[in-house]
């Protein structure tokens, strides 16, 4: 399913050298489950930026920005293991970046592929861990130069069952608000995508819609959210009708950009 690509020598870096011309961090925390974490097929070759870096998911360093981004483990072997691919994280950073190149961009990984919203509640079995990520990422760069600029959700799929999709909605505005709470941040930009219209309702994924619905209504309930409206992205599917291809991923992280500048008035 994946390109090979294989990084030799590829070495942590110390986050509190910013690139000359940055002036700020801002970090950005990447949630949700197997779209989030990406199966796009990995490229043969990647471009990096210094000003774009990521806390490896395998032993808490940054690294300059790579994929896949949700790579678990040794982070110099790029091989695509862990089903780890192309996700929106690092097409969403070169968007923002385009826009502001002088703030540093700090991608925080916290997928996990097949999760469904219950275990990011309150002590869930995925929420504590990437809270402690985000604020270990905060405590990282020396004071005043770096905060929690916004959260990327892109989970649902594991919700579309018939015992599960009616209590969706209340469980997202509750992870909303209680981010919010637990990082101090009031008013913290919570954008979330909505879930592959190819995901046909058979089987057990019966509620797509009604997923979708509920992404796509988040800004009607909640100030400082959005949502990416991915449902045209019809054929935009690895060949699992299940999770966006690398094109699509590249799609949906302009878009998330796009929709954290109108949260920001740019």
């Amino acid at each position: 399913m994946f390109s090979v690509l294989i990084a030799s020598a590829v070495e942590p870096i110390d986050p509190t050298a910013m690139p000359q011309g940055t002036e700020q961090v801002d970090i950005y925390l990447l949630l949700g489950q197997s779209n989030m974490k990406g199966r796009g097929a990995l490229p043969t070759e990647q471009s990096t930026d210094p000003r774009i870096i990521f806390m490896s998911m395998g032993n808490d360093q940054w690294y300059v920005a790579r994929h896949p981004l949700h790579k678990a483990g040794v982070p110099d072997l790029i091989d695509g293991s862990d089903q780890a691919g192309v996700g929106p994280g690092l097409a969403f950073a070169q968007a923002m970046l385009a826009k502001d190149s002088a703030t540093r961009i700090a991608l925080v990984p916290g997928a996990h592929g097949g999760s469904w919203i219950q275990l990011w509640g309150k002590g869930g079995r995925f929420y504590t861990p990437a809270l402690e990520r985000a604020k270990q990422a905060l405590a990282d760069f020396p004071d005043g130069t770096a905060r929690i600029a916004g959260v990327l959700w892109l989970q649902g799929e594991s919700d579309s069952l018939e015992n599960r999709y009616g209590v969706y909605d209340a469980k997202l505005q509750d992870l909303v608000q209680r981010l919010r709470v637990d990082l101090n941040e009031a008013e913290l930009p919570f954008v979330a995508c909505t879930i592959g219209t190819f995901i046909k309702p058979k089987g057990k994924y019966l509620h797509v819609e009604e997923i979708n619905a509920d992404l796509l209504a988040l800004p009607e309930t909640l100030p400082f959210t959005a949502c990416v409206d991915a449902r045209d992205l019809q054929d935009g599917h690895i060949g699992d009708f299940m999770h966006y291809n690398t094109e699509s991923q590249k799609v949906i992280g302009a878009r998330f950009a796009e929709e954290f500048k109108s949260l920001k008035n740019e």
